[in-house]
């Protein structure tokens, strides 16, 4: 079932049209770059992230390890000035740690917590979280310390986090009575850290998607040279237009020597057609002359000898020949202009009888029509019509009296396909690779073809002006199946396209009967 079967038709022609845009979009050689380098920063954002989230962690352990030093070294310095009071009791270190507490207030989520003869004895902040509390099991462990001692604990399945804690033993006449404890709960800290990390995260994909946007501008005008290149290259292969050339740029990058290079060649190109076309124009209006006027004279010889009426007879044949040839190369000049085609619109069902009618007269066949054709369809008529019978001259020469040859033709609304079948030789897949260049020969033929290895190129010149193409599908043995298919209506504005990019393709198959 068709996917834009529950959509209308504007609907589904949009879809289909903005699926085609990003598939266009993603084909662009920027896209790929810049989605390269999109994906490459968005791994290193990534990759950073839990880089930063550690320096960031070590940091604020780091200073908070400093703070818990610096709240210690108040408490050692007030009491050592206590312990070098005389004649010092438990009850006193008691009344020091009250008031000790009592004028100091520690840092946000730090403690100071006094145990002493083994019991919890008093805390500032008063309010203890649980791992703190003085039944706890850390609050146990630090009563047993006799050694002033810094550590961590973890504290698994709270949002407490870690408790880093220092410890001071408290001493009175000699003997271990106490331990002064000044402890943090990193979950506040680290809190703000993962904020700073989620802060970092956020903007670091920021970054990389703002200089996304701004890179995919800047490339877009880096690349205007190019795509400007390929809308020649485009126009030159679709027009035939060989005189546009890009705008010559400033300095000495890579796009300004791509654009000299691409004018130089294109200078060469054009040479060269011009060359090859002159050439043959020239080659073929000065062999028509020296023809004609042999013709004439040998028309005008009276007086002759059975002999030399012979030898007369196969000149004439021979320059009647080359005067086809001359003909030839001089339509296929002309293929390259813009004006070789003369448009009109055709009935194609009275084109393809008027068709068979002609064909079936050039030799004795068993001649085929098939006309699938109601509609009428924009073309030139006398350029294909030469088309179609150069086919029908081909399947001619390729077979014998009593061999199927097939003209037909058929419209999907879109395309009109005419094609020529034949029941004769085939053709083989080497010679198919080449059967529409100039001058080729199919090197299987029973006998030896009157042409000169034009007609072939003809056709393919002829259907490429029409912005159609050519089919061929052959067999040795089993004969052969030359489709035209061109366009019902043809762009415009209608120009001709260069011949040596004409989507003629062979393909190896038995030939299909087209009813």
């Amino acid at each position: 079932m068709n996917q834009f079967s529950d959509l209308d038709q504007p609907q589904a022609a949009g879809l289909l049209a903005s699926g085609s845009r990003w598939r266009a979009l993603w084909r662009q050689t920027r896209t790929r770059i810049l989605l390269l380098y999109l994906f490459l920063m968005l791994l290193l954002a990534i990759g950073a992230t839990p880089i930063f989230r550690w320096l960031l962690f070590s940091n604020v352990d780091s200073r908070v390890r400093q703070d818990l030093a610096d709240e210690m070294a108040d408490f050692q310095q007030d009491y050592l000035a206590w312990e070098d009071a005389p004649e010092q009791s438990v009850d006193d270190l008691k009344r020091f740690i009250s008031r000790f507490l009592a004028d100091k207030l520690p840092e946000d989520d730090n403690f100071y917590i006094a145990v002493v003869e083994g019991r919890f004895y008093q805390s500032n902040p008063a309010a203890l979280v649980e791992p703190l509390l003085p039944d706890s099991d850390l609050v146990a462990f630090w009563s047993g310390v006799t050694q002033p001692t810094s550590g961590e604990r973890e504290i698994k399945n709270t949002n407490i986090g870690k408790v880093l804690y220092l410890i001071q033993p408290l001493m009175v006449d000699g003997r271990i009575e106490g331990v002064f404890v000044t402890a943090h709960l990193t979950a506040g800290e680290q809190n703000e850290a993962l904020v700073g990390v989620y802060l970092f995260a956020g903007l670091a994909t920021g970054v990389v998607l703002l200089s996304f946007a701004g890179t995919w501008l800047l490339t877009g005008r880096m690349f205007t040279p190019i795509r400007r290149l390929a809308g020649i290259a485009r126009s030159i292969v679709s027009e035939s237009d060989l005189n546009q050339r890009i705008e010559p740029m400033r300095g000495d990058s890579e796009m300004t020597e791509l654009t000299n290079v691409f004018n130089q060649m294109m200078e060469r190109i054009q040479k060269a057609f011009d060359s090859q076309r002159d050439f043959i124009n020239d080659a073929g209006h000065e062999l028509r002359t020296p023809i004609t006027i042999i013709q004439g004279h040998l028309e005008l010889m009276n007086d002759i000898t059975p002999e030399q009426q012979v030898t007369i007879d196969l000149a004439m044949d021979e320059l009647d020949r080359m005067n086809r040839f001359v003909n030839d190369l001089i339509l296929l000049a002309k293929a390259e202009r813009a004006d070789f085609l003369q448009m009109e619109s055709i009935d194609a069902a009275a084109f393809v009888d008027e068709l068979s009618s002609k064909a079936s007269s050039l030799a004795e066949r068993k001649w085929h029509l098939v006309n699938r054709c109601s509609n009428t369809f924009k073309g030139d008529r006398q350029r294909l019509t030469g088309a179609l019978l150069n086919l029908a001259q081909n399947a001619i020469q390729h077979t014998r009296p009593n061999d199927l040859i097939e003209v037909g033709a058929v419209s999907d609304g879109s395309t009109v396909r005419f094609w020529v079948r034949d029941t004769g030789d085939g053709i083989s897949l080497d010679d198919q690779k080449r059967i529409f260049d100039r001058f080729a020969r199919a090197a299987n033929s029973y006998r030896r073809s009157e042409g000169v290895g034009l007609g072939l190129a003809i056709v393919k010149a002829i259907i490429t002006a029409h912005h159609g193409k050519i089919e061929l599908v052959s067999q040795l043995g089993a004969g052969s199946t030359f489709t035209l298919i061109i366009p019902q209506e043809p762009p415009i504005p209608m120009r001709q396209a260069v011949l040596p990019v004409i989507d003629a393709v062979p393909r190896v198959a038995p030939p299909v009967e087209m009813k």
